[in-house]
């Protein structure tokens, strides 16, 4: 489980394709400081499992899996990424609950003077986005200022643009979005008991999402 508060600004270090798979180095000093083989890290928001570890470098296997849903898959060498270990049992929780599961990818639109900044929004993820209501963009929980049926805007502060990737996202860049998976648990109890929901929300839409 994650919470969404970024612990550092990475880089990746290398980028190997493997069958059906990529495995990446990920230079990342804060969160390889007690990490070891099998210690689950957030690179942007995806959860990963770390394979190696050597200095401050970290070395993670992302599936086929991972990459069609994530923007993972136009990773390269010198991009920069989001960290975030896996919080521990007892710690504060001072974002929201994250899996690291990413639904799908958002686009970065634009961001005023204010720091309101405007990501459109896949339709089959729209429903459980509201004002108010927390989302994961690239790892960072934030807050929704508001939505539609295919955008929605946050409100980011000028430390969350020092430290992560928001700060140097330019207008078509890619976004790992995930949402409140509270949102989907009750959508799926409730559809049984509502009757015209699972035709509305269309046959499999559930299965969608990671």
């Amino acid at each position: 489980m994650f919470t969404g508060i970024v612990e550092e600004l990475g880089e990746i270090t290398g980028v190997e394709e493997l069958p059906n798979a990529a495995r990446l180095t990920v230079r990342g000093p804060v969160v390889t400081g007690d990490a070891k083989h099998g210690d689950s890290i957030a690179v942007s928001g995806v959860c990963l499992t770390v394979v190696e570890v050597s200095g401050a470098e970290f070395t993670v296997d992302v599936v086929h899996e991972t990459l069609r849903r994530s923007r993972l898959a136009k990773i390269a060498t010198g991009d920069r990424v989001n960290l975030e270990r896996a919080t521990a049992v007892g710690d504060r929780l001072g974002g929201h609950i994250m899996q690291g599961h990413v639904d799908g990818t958002g686009v970065f639109v634009a961001r005023d003077d204010e720091g309101l900044t405007r990501f459109t929004l896949p339709a089959h993820l729209a429903r459980y986005v509201v004002e108010k209501g927390s989302i994961a963009v690239d790892g960072i929980s934030l807050t929704v200022a508001s939505v539609t049926n295919d955008e929605f805007t946050v409100a980011l502060i000028p430390t969350t643009l020092e430290l992560t990737t928001l700060g140097r996202a330019e207008p078509g860049d890619l976004v790992n979005l995930e949402v409140d998976v509270v949102a989907k648990y009750v959508e799926k109890l409730a559809t049984a008991h509502l009757p015209g929901l699972a035709a509305h929300n269309g046959a499999g839409a559930l299965e969608e999402d990671a």
